[in-house]
């Protein structure tokens, strides 16, 4: 089953595409991967399936309604049901932790008591591995505790999906390999569909069910990662090992 299907998707700024004619589809319970060189158009595309940039052409679903870009109130629904975790981690440094996690529900639920919402705050920091740490401040953080977090928050509401943009940028190795075991841990034990934007290619492998490769404004490639990386095709292979293509 499909949580996202996109249908001939012109995406861009000030009517000229920067992406044109994609068609693809985001199965449930997976993490799909988004990748290309730089330039090619990852960020535009994730700006648009998160309601952040208006499509120019085509249409995109999520579990199979269309989604309005031009309805203000389906917008703010669709950002109920999505969680995302942005590169920055976008953690605002005068909150704790349990406040920054909660933020969504404060958002977006304002009927809930506060207890409730600061205990749903600390189970999701339990789930990501920052049990105990929720009085603390962004500051006080390393860097990979500052991504779980951010995750927490992008998945206190319980959606079926989420997106994340870079997750492992800036980390150390060893830290950047325990943020997408976590990744691989959510899709297995919690069933949360990830797609993810990143050009770290051991992040690929280790994260990778489906992949989509942008090239030149296209959709170069949309299948299994296994299929890709065992691909004999010339920009497949250079892309993998990271060398110009003949």
């Amino acid at each position: 089953m499909d949580i996202i299907t996109v249908r001939d998707l012109d995406v861009g700024y000030g009517g000229r595409p920067v992406l044109s004619g994609l068609s693809f589809a985001v199965p449930s319970g997976r993490i799909t991967v988004i990748v290309g060189e730089s330039g090619s158009g990852k960020s535009t595309l994730l700006k648009t399936l998160i309601g952040l940039l208006p499509p120019l052409r085509g249409e995109i679903r999520l579990d199979g309604g269309r989604i309005d870009f031009d309805s203000e109130r389906e917008l703010a629904g669709l950002y109920r049901r999505i969680g995302v975790l942005f590169q920055n981690n976008a953690l605002l440094e005068s909150l704790t932790l349990d406040q920054n996690v909660a933020l969504p529900i404060w958002m977006h639920h304002r009927d809930w008591p506060a207890e409730k919402a600061a205990e749903r705050a600390r189970i999701m920091l339990g789930r990501v591995g920052l049990a105990g740490h929720g009085a603390k401040y962004p500051f006080e953080l390393s860097g990979g505790m500052r991504k779980r977090a951010a995750l927490a928050r992008a998945m206190v509401l319980e959606p079926g999906l989420v997106f994340c943009d870079e997750p492992t940028a800036g980390l150390d190795p060893i830290t950047a390999a325990g943020l997408d075991e976590l990744l691989t841990e959510l899709r297995t034990v919690h069933g949360v569909t990830f797609v993810v934007v990143t050009h770290e290619l051991r992040s690929i492998a280790r994260i990778a069910d489906r992949l989509l490769l942008l090239r030149g404004g296209r959709l170069q490639f949309d299948g299994e990662y296994t299929e890709a990386a065992a691909s004999a095709d010339p920009y497949l292979q250079a892309f993998f090992l990271r060398k110009a293509a003949s």
